[in-house]
């Protein structure tokens, strides 16, 4: 099917506004796009801003009467008046094959690639990562997940107990399966990534028990990944430092350089903290739990 799409400039103040009156005029979807490169890294919990330049784009099917469609806004948005605004075709593809086209395999250290699972291994005696990203954010793309592989390559896991505390699809804690964990335990606040989670360890015959946080159980782990952002980390500290054994080490990553110093003095009391690792503007910080 193909379709067409209105792409309104708007402001944080009349975006939730224009999204509903274009749902009222047919609107197929309805997305909202930051206009002016500005990340929004960490929101306050039970809040969702917006960006101080937001594009509002509505798709509608490619037959529609755009005319129509501005006039019924016009009236919806009186005496305000309509946002400018360009329309643009859309092509028609199949959009889940055009993303499957661009996930590449990739490879992390010395010896561990993650693969889509409709991929062929580019190195079949590797460790290879199938993944399906499914419900849940964690292909390896991400300079914060790729810091934590990079330390998992390099890492001696054999025998060990691991937990990825927000687990996501559960990339690392498959890694560190694969990379023989001796037991690893995914945690995540999000039912749908534990959902995610278990589909990626069935399609790499490995087993990884998962929790919401509330059911964790209280494990003497030898490493904690959490790869989550530096606000929760903060918070979390007392939580993943139980969760730590005497000489356990922490892996913590989702971090802005400039968290940096805020994050590591959290863990200072329990932790021998390493100086950050750094990709592109992000940090892992590393750890050992103090006997």
């Amino acid at each position: 099917m193909a379709w067409i799409q209105f792409i309104f400039n708007s402001t944080p103040l009349g975006a939730d506004s224009l999204s509903e009156f274009l749902s009222d005029c047919g609107a197929s979807a309805v997305t909202f796009e930051d206009n002016a490169d500005q990340p929004i890294y960490e929101p306050e919990i039970g809040t969702t801003p917006l960006w101080q330049a937001t594009n509002v784009i509505a798709l509608f099917e490619a037959d529609v009467n755009t005319q129509g469609i501005l006039t019924q806004l016009t009236k919806l948005m009186a005496p305000i008046a309509i946002p400018s605004y360009r329309i643009e075709a859309i092509e028609d593809k199949d959009w889940v094959r055009e993303w499957m086209d661009n996930f590449h395999p990739m490879c992390f250290g010395e010896k561990l690639w993650i693969c889509p699972s409709w991929r062929q291994p580019p190195k079949p005696d590797a460790i290879n990562i199938l993944l399906d990203p499914g419900l849940a954010f964690g292909t390896g793309t991400h300079p914060t997940t790729a810091l934590c592989l990079n330390w998992l390559d390099q890492a001696d896991l054999k025998n060990k107990t691991v937990i990825d505390y927000g687990c996501g699809s559960g990339i690392l804690a498959i890694a560190a399966a694969l990379l023989g964990a001796k037991k690893v335990i995914g945690v995540d606040t999000d039912p749908q990534a534990l959902e995610a989670t278990q589909a990626n360890a069935e399609r790499n015959n490995v087993q990884i028990a998962t929790y919401l946080p509330q059911d964790c159980p209280n494990e003497n782990a030898d490493v904690v990944l959490a790869n989550i952002l530096a606000g929760p980390l903060q918070t979390l500290a007392p939580i993943l430092a139980r969760l730590c054994r005497p000489c356990a080490d922490i892996i913590l990553s989702g971090i802005l350089e400039s968290q940096a110093d805020i994050v590591s003095s959290c863990y200072q009391s329990t932790f021998t903290m390493q100086s950050p690792t750094q990709k592109e503007e992000w940090v892992r910080l590393v750890g050992r739990r103090n006997d």
